[in-house]
């Protein structure tokens, strides 16, 4: 693991350290904690659409599973 020196206006190391005792983490865990949560915020998102919408498929209900499977749905199409 690789070591950061950073420097912290001093309400904001009371408020850290704080937060530290009362949830007994140390400093570092919670700003390793609070670093991960911007990045994965700000980074552009990873992995396949399909593993992305993953919590979206199937969740809509009453349309055909594939509406091209059905001749009904397609009538006058590209007319």
């Amino acid at each position: 693991m690789k070591t950061l020196a950073i420097k912290l206006p001093e309400e904001v190391d009371a408020r850290l350290a704080a937060t530290a005792k009362r949830s007994g983490r140390t400093k570092s865990a919670l700003v390793r904690e609070a670093v991960m949560l911007l990045l994965d915020r700000t980074s552009p998102a990873r992995g396949s659409a399909a593993e992305l919408a993953g919590d979206l498929i199937g969740s809509v209900r009453g349309l055909p599973v594939d509406l091209s499977d059905n001749p009904e749905h397609l009538k006058g199409f590209g007319r």
